[in-house]
């Protein structure tokens, strides 16, 4: 089991191996073999060089936010798509706004899009028995970027695992 997370020798940001821990994933170096092919790919290959370049320039110096202006100007991305949380409009509002003044067209859609009741699928309401509460629906914020043709989708506060749904169901490559 690899446990990065507890690693105090960090090799691999040293570039060498001559202290790995007994669970490394170094210590496999024929795994990376395949993935690595994956980044030379035309469809990976200036993605990744420009999300690395953007990196190089902001990382630990610049907000979320402004690192997503800097790549998609780099990218040439000018149709962005904001699949966000009911509970994070306030935040979806003031994001959209400051994207639209860098520039950029924003196509948002919020979670609870639908107004699906959460009993269709079997889920009970959490809130109060007799009261409608609707489900979030992040295959369908999806599904309606992808049908934007949004170039570059941002999740803003999306729940743990609507957010992997949402991921799952963004057709951006």
């Amino acid at each position: 089991m690899y446990t990065c997370d507890c690693c105090a020798v960090n090799e691999c940001q040293k570039g060498t191996t001559e202290h790995l821990p007994k669970n490394c994933p170094m210590l496999h170096m024929e795994k990376y073999e395949e993935p690595m092919k994956e980044y030379g790919k035309p469809e990976n290959k200036e993605f990744y060089i420009k999300a690395s370049e953007i990196e190089a320039l902001g990382y630990g110096r610049w907000v979320r936010l402004k690192e997503i202006i800097e790549f998609s100007r780099n990218m040439g991305y000018h149709k962005l798509g904001m699949a966000f949380c009911y509970g994070l409009r306030k935040e979806a509002k003031i994001i959209g706004s400051i994207l639209r003044k860098h520039g950029f067209e924003v196509v948002s859609v919020i979670c609870k899009n639908g107004s699906v009741p959460k009993d269709t699928i079997g889920i009970e309401a959490r809130v109060a028995p007799d009261k409608f509460e609707a489900m979030c629906n992040p295959i369908m914020q999806a599904e309606l970027l992808n049908e934007q043709d949004t170039e570059f989708n941002i999740v803003v506060g999306l729940c743990v695992g609507h957010d992997s749904l949402f991921y799952k169901y963004s057709r951006l490559w």
